[in-house]
Formats: structure tokens, C-alpha cells, sequence
């Protein structure tokens, strides 16, 4: 299998290893709030704003990616 074959899986594994991150770190700042740090929380939930802003164009670009030829 050469190299490029391996770039899609690659970076599907990438993405689910990102939204795994996501939820768990969600967790966290849930886990947060739960003990009177809301500030804390509301800031953990700006920065997650950017993975789920970026989600759609990284499933659509693997979408593209792994489509077969």
C-alpha cells in the first residue's frame, strides 16, 4: 500500500481522536460548573467552539478523500 493510500485513514483516526477530546474535555468542564467555577466552564466551551466549527469541513474533506476514484 503506498503512502498516500494510508493519508484518509490517517486522518479519519486524527478526527475521531479529536472528537473523542472534545467530548471528554466536555465533560470536564460540565464536571466544572457542577462545583461553582462557571467561568472556568464558559471558557473550556469557547475554546470547543473551534473543533465544532472546523467538524464539518473535516468530514467533508474525508468524505472527498476516501471516495473511491
Amino acid at each position: 500500500m503506498p503512502n498516500s493510500d494510508l493519508l484518509p485513514s490517517l486522518l479519519f483516526k486524527i478526527n475521531q481522536n479529536q472528537l473523542a477530546l472534545e467530548a471528554a474535555i466536555m465533560e470536564l468542564s460540565n464536571w466544572v460548573e457542577q462545583r461553582e467555577s462557571a467561568d472556568v466552564a464558559d471558557n473550556v466551551r469557547g475554546a470547543l467552539t473551534t473543533i465544532d466549527k472546523n467538524e464539518e469541513f473535516v468530514k467533508m474533506t474525508l468524505a472527498v478523500l476516501m471516495a473511491p476514484e
